[in-house]
């Protein structure tokens, strides 16, 4: 019988999502996080579950057949990735069946899968990052970068890195030793003192502006002119178009503002997916991987078919992306998002691109969609990774329109709201994966719906 604190040796044979890899020992299924199919580990049960216990990983004893040995110096500690040690196509067929899994158990089928898109691009691809200040290990010197595996507190400080821009490394090697050499300290979590907080870089792939924004307490004492000095004196393969310094007093470890200021340049910074710009200011979603964001919307609009003379709701919409897209051909867009910075930046976008239109509505879906007038032909809902709130998606239902697209981030969250909608008259019909996070856990599917 396997008890809590026991130290026990397990092969894995299944990775579910996502990336519980599982194994058995003594007739005990044992789930141990970020380990692949193949490895025999060494772990420490620190919870026990109804059909399961979990353990900690504390060693790989045996390494998987098929691991390759990974291109990160960080890989082993930092927790940005999962999936250094594995080929891309093998890392492509792991998150395809570990999605169609989930299908399966919710009894979700007789659909069409397409298969999953590669990204486009493997390396260098994110236009952006949150990094976090702290410190290595407890007492150790200032560190910038990513929290560590299986650590909320500690902090990798990244020198090198595959899946972000060359640019990013300078900015963190800038920012560090800029504080460093003040002795300026982070903001203690648990203590809530200290001032620094999260650095966030953004960074367009089509024009190359890099937006960078600086989060600490209200407790600074730097020079905030001498920071942004530093900042503009680097060579870099972009071009800086804005610096921010953002104060946070919050308990929570977010990224979140009481006060913004511009140190230098804009807010915002421009990107293109295919021929239209778009304007991202310093808070609102956007795509984290823009090549692989071409390819996921054009997903979305072969599964939206033929929208001519169409009305369509684009629901969480963000900056607008999906909606300016379908718009060409359609009678009219309307889209709903909660960030309200969100969607000035969209409607904004929509002047820019000379589209007349679409029209986006800042507020909660739950309760916008109650003030809406028109009746959709297409629904598109792209959700926050929890998915859809339980009451929306009653009334996305209530709308009857012929077919929803449903693009998400989360497949467990999906196979939950899909369940609802097909107990309420509608069928899954299609099924394709994205793959815009190369080298991490997470992956992108999008759906079909019709009404039967």
């Amino acid at each position: 019988m396997v008890k809590k604190n026991d130290v026990v040796e397990v092969v894995i044979d299944e990775v579910i999502f996502p990336n519980k890899g599982k194994g058995k020992c003594d007739d005990t299924n044992v789930i141990v996080k970020n380990t692949v199919v193949g490895q025999k580990v060494l772990a420490r049960i620190n919870k026990k579950r109804k059909s399961s216990v979990e353990g900690r990983l504390l060693e790989i004893l045996e390494k998987a057949p098929n691991e390759i040995e990974p291109k990160c110096p960080h890989f082993e500690f930092c927790g940005g990735c999962t999936y250094q040690q594995l080929t891309h196509d093998d890392e492509l067929k792991l998150k395809e069946e570990q999605v169609l899994k989930l299908f399966k158990d919710a009894n979700i089928k007789d659909f069409e899968y397409l298969g999953i898109e590669p990204s486009p691009k493997l390396e260098g691809y994110r236009n952006k990052c949150e990094f976090s200040f702290g410190d290595e290990e407890k007492g150790g010197e200032l560190a910038l970068g990513m929290r560590k595996r299986m650590s909320h507190y500690e902090v990798v400080t990244l020198t090198d890195c595959n899946i972000i821009d060359n640019d990013f490394i300078k900015i963190i090697n800038c920012v560090l030793n800029f504080f460093k050499e003040r002795n300026v300290p982070f903001y203690h979590k648990m203590r809530h003192e200290g001032v620094l907080r999260h650095l966030v870089v953004r960074k367009s792939e089509a024009y190359g502006e890099i937006l960078i924004n600086l989060v600490t307490s209200s407790e600074y004492t730097f020079n905030t002119e001498e920071f942004k000095n530093e900042l503009l004196s680097l060579s870099y393969e972009g071009s800086i178009c804005g610096i921010l310094h953002t104060i946070n007093d919050g308990l929570a470890d977010v990224v979140k503002s009481d006060l913004t200021n511009i140190l230098y340049g804009r807010d915002y910074f421009m990107e293109k997916l295919f021929d239209l710009d778009f304007k991202v200011s310093t808070f609102s979603f956007f795509q984290t991987n823009s090549k692989g964001a071409e390819k996921l919307y054009s997903i979305v609009r072969d599964f939206a078919g033929d929208a001519e003379n169409k009305v369509v709701f684009d629901l969480y919409c963000g900056t607008g992306t999906i909606g300016q897209i379908m718009s060409e051909k359609s009678k009219k867009v309307i889209g709903i998002e909660i960030v309200e910075e969100a969607v000035v930046a969209a409607n904004e976008n929509t002047k820019l691109n000379n589209i007349t239109n679409c029209e986006f509505i800042a507020g909660d879906v739950l309760k916008k969609v109650d003030e809406l007038n028109d009746k959709p032909d297409i629904i598109i809902v792209d959700p926050p990774r929890d998915g859809i709130h339980p009451k929306a998606i009653g009334k996305i239902i209530d709308f009857n329109a012929p077919e929803i697209v449903y693009v998400s981030c989360k497949p467990t969250s999906l196979v939950r709201d899909l369940q609802i909608f097909e107990e309420s008259g509608y069928k899954t019909k299609k099924v394709k994966l994205m793959d815009m996070f190369p080298r991490t856990v997470h992956v992108e599917t999008v759906v079909l719906l019709s009404r039967n």
